[in-house]
């Protein structure tokens, strides 16, 4: 599972820890956020995110 990197504050979401904080589970991969999900350090949308290798 990748980790994504948000443009906007660089925060990274990493699959394997989720965003238990936010209603997300560990192990949940990036394209099965809700669609509504944003970053949890600056509110950003998921649009706002790419993938990193």
């Amino acid at each position: 599972m990748s980790k994504w990197e948000c443009r906007v504050c660089g925060y990274v979401y990493d699959p394997e820890r989720g965003d238990p904080d936010n209603g997300v589970k560990p192990g949940t991969p990036f394209e099965n956020l809700p669609e509504d999900w944003v970053c949890p350090s600056c509110g950003a949308s998921k649009d706002s995110f790419d993938k990193l290798d």
